[in-house]
């Protein structure tokens, strides 16, 4: 029980300041020089790589040639199995660079709802992927879903706080979002359909992610950004805030995967709605590039009903008393 709500923290935590802290570290800030996104990238990837080898490697007691060997049977021995995962870690590694597109170009308020959007999209995968049976109240979900998304990108004459968001900066921010939605949904059903049925502990299989992650994540930085990098430095604008916000991403897998063992979908529901709020009163109180307006706030409104009802399971009406 202490777990169970010690991971509802953590998920909430672990959103909620990625998404604040992300959006500040990309906002204008005077003449200083901006850090590349796809080394950000990069380097989340290789930290999520050793935290997790060094879960594995206390697990076995700090035995290192234990630890090398277990990692080596798994990545080496069970190859098949390893190069399966090279799918979902592209996916990731896109998702994760598509983030800092979005959150350049959105506010943190809007971005958090639009995101809801990736359960629907994981809905759909799972559907097509893996034969799921939607019940009649969760495809409901899913149209309030898509509706409160779309009040929520509804036309606003408004000002944004003082930073200004153009209309075509804000089309990018919205197609970068949908794009990592889509990619969300079949990644984190792809790789639910390699967990059936697997041994390897979750460790293990962020491990093998990672090995793929940190190979694309630095072909992404020298295809797109090596001649910046040649110029000014792979560190570029690096500062204590960039290393929070690599930190952040590079935990957010191993908190879901903590989430995912101890909390149930009512309170995943639960933690994703406190996350949307605090997003939307510290961009508006904090980063000031947040106004919320009627449609926003009806828009919200339908995306948490929506989210609470797509995880919510009714109990059998038809139990036999004991």
């Amino acid at each position: 029980m202490n777990l169970k709500y010690v991971s509802l923290v953590l998920l909430i935590f672990q959103t909620t300041a990625l998404v604040l802290i992300m959006r500040y570290s990309r906002m204008e800030s005077g003449t200083s020089k901006k850090y590349i996104s796809s080394t950000a990238v990069f380097m989340a990837e290789i930290i999520k790589l050793f935290t997790c080898i060094s879960i594995i490697c206390f697990q076995n007691q700090f035995k290192f040639k234990d630890t090398f060997n277990i990692i080596k049977s798994e990545i080496v021995g069970n190859y098949e199995d390893t190069l399966k995962l090279s799918v979902p870690s592209a996916l990731y590694t896109i998702q994760n660079n598509l983030l800092y597109i979005a959150l350049s170009n959105l506010d943190a308020a809007t971005y958090q709802v639009t995101y809801q959007l990736k359960i629907l999209t994981t809905a759909v995968f799972s559907v097509l992927l893996l034969n799921k049976k939607l019940k009649s109240f969760q495809w409901c979900s899913l149209v309030i879903l898509m509706l409160g998304v779309s009040f929520v990108q509804w036309p606003s004459n408004s000002k944004r706080g003082n930073i200004n968001l153009s209309f075509s900066g804000q089309m990018i921010g919205l197609l970068s979002v949908l794009m990592a939605c889509v990619s969300s949904g079949f990644a984190g059903v792809y790789f639910e359909k390699i967990l059936k049925g697997s041994s390897p502990s979750i460790w293990m299989r962020n491990i093998q992610l990672g090995l793929f992650g940190s190979v694309l994540g630095l072909f992404g930085v020298l295809v797109t950004d090596w001649s910046e990098i040649r110029k000014s430095g792979f560190f570029q604008g690096y500062n204590w805030i960039t290393w929070i916000v690599i930190i952040l991403q590079a935990i957010g897998g191993l908190v879901i995967a903590v989430v995912i063992k101890y909390a149930d979908n009512i309170l995943k529901g639960f933690a994703t709605s406190i996350s949307i709020i605090l997003s939307s009163i510290f961009s508006y109180y904090i980063l000031s590039d947040f106004i919320p307006n009627t449609f926003f706030l009806i828009g919200t409104t339908f995306v948490l009903i929506a989210t609470f009802l797509y995880g919510y399971t009714p109990k059998p009406s038809n139990e036999l008393p004991q």
